[in-house]
């Protein structure tokens, strides 16, 4: 915490720092989140600004005091090294980066681990099974993926942290927690079932998607339904092909409540805006449009004058914007014209999907499956088998049979001389 109320306080507070670290070298000066006050230098909006500057002039001026027998080293940690200034990334200064990405499975696995120690884990709970099961997840999210299958197996009276524990933590942690206190009327379940079987459809009968994991209309975090895809593996890449289904997916709910329940509403909303931002993308970043070609387009662009904070202006003309438009409401049309297809074509398919929702709530991947490969809703989880309880032993030779009265259970014999009946 450098930046205070007071001028000066920042730049004073780094020459201490940088002080006691040279009475105690050899040490690491470790810095995090360097950008609060590394941001790039410019006119600013007001006096704050200038004492973050001066705060950042000092750092610098400290870093370049260093040679080799310093025997001192300064590390600085930031999720933003876009806005970071220049001359701090030059020789001398910060001038080796490492990258900490997202952990890939094995990273999974040994975070599990260690995380798992505090934990006692039930019999046959494969950690590398829940690794490949959870691509994307940061350590954070692990961490908490673990302390929540702990709460969870506490209140289901586990003694140990069971498979579904960690499984229901991993949707939690993923999706949201879900909210069964919320209640909805028929009407609102039967547009929420519509809507995720029309997800849920798409999804299955598209090639370049993820598989369905769970489809519920029980309420998780800001949503009254879910359609939740879990990725097989981590993904480097994403392929025009994958892009353009994934949009045909997220149509899928909005088309399903237009032919479904004869109106749309404002539950595609969230659908809308993820699709719009991945068609822009792909014309504007990806170079995936076929009108405008391989080509890069700034939507805006940052001024040094005033530090990066605000965005002015675009790198390319009306017109081409115009264009951008155009091709971004083409992408979408066309997505969208795919989604209705595929559910007119499947509305037996979506019918069962949506029947089956209705009737459990909460249905698996492979559920799914099963009900466009033609199971019935009523089929789907056939009754368990009543256990018949084992026959009672038959007397060993030589043990006289039990009487009748102690026979008998759930009766007591009742005493003799007792009103109806005669004395034994």
């Amino acid at each position: 915490d450098f930046v205070e109320m007071f001028v000066g306080v920042g730049a004073s507070r780094v020459r201490d720092l940088f002080s006691q670290a040279k009475e105690s070298a050899p040490c690491i000066i470790f810095l995090d989140e360097i950008d609060a006050v590394g941001r790039k230098r410019g006119a600013g909006m007001g006096g704050g600004n200038d004492e973050r500057e001066q705060t950042l002039n000092a750092i610098l001026v400290e870093m370049d005091g260093f040679d080799t027998s310093e025997n001192i080293i300064v590390i600085a940690a930031t999720n933003r090294p876009d806005v970071l200034d220049p001359a701090l990334l030059r020789p001398g200064r910060f001038d080796r980066e490492i990258i900490i990405d997202l952990p890939d499975v094995a990273g999974r696995e040994k975070i599990l681990e260690v995380h798992a120690r505090e934990v006692k884990l039930a019999e046959g709970v494969d950690l590398s099974s829940v690794a490949r099961g959870t691509p994307g997840f940061s350590g954070a999210e692990l961490e908490a993926l673990v302390n929540e299958a702990a709460i969870l197996a506490a209140m289901r009276d586990h003694a140990f942290v069971h498979r579904s524990d960690l499984e229901e933590a991993r949707d939690k942690v993923r999706f949201g927690r879900q909210k069964k206190s919320r209640v909805m009327d028929l009407e609102d379940k039967k547009i929420t079932a519509y809507h995720e079987a029309g997800h849920a459809l798409v999804n299955v009968l598209l090639e370049n998607t993820e598989p369905v994991h769970k489809v519920t209309i029980i309420p998780r975090g800001m949503a009254l339904g879910a359609t939740m895809m879990l990725p097989e593996k981590d993904r480097m890449h994403m392929s025009k092909k994958q892009l353009l289904d994934e949009l045909a997916v997220l149509y899928g709910g909005r088309v399903a409540e237009d032919l479904f329940c004869d109106d749309i509403t404002s539950g595609a909303s969230n659908d809308i805006q993820r699709a719009t931002q991945l068609a822009r993308l792909m014309v504007t970043e990806w170079g995936m449009s076929d009108a405008l070609g391989p080509i890069r387009l700034s939507e805006r662009t940052g001024s040094d004058f005033l530090g990066n904070d605000f965005a002015v202006g675009r790198d390319h003309s009306e017109e081409t914007q115009h264009k951008v438009d155009e091709e971004v409401a083409a992408i979408l049309d066309a997505a969208h014209q795919r989604a209705r297809n595929i559910i007119e074509n499947g509305r037996e398919e979506m019918e069962r999907i949506a029947q089956a929702l209705l009737k459990y709530e909460t249905i698996e991947g492979e559920e799914v499956n099963s009900l466009v490969d033609g199971v019935p809703p009523e089929d789907l989880r056939p009754p368990k088998p009543e256990s018949v309880p084992p026959p009672l032993p038959s007397p060993q030779e030589g043990e006289e049979p039990e009487s009748k009265n102690e026979a008998s259970s759930g009766h007591d014999v009742p005493p003799a001389g007792e009103e109806g009946l005669s004395p034994a």
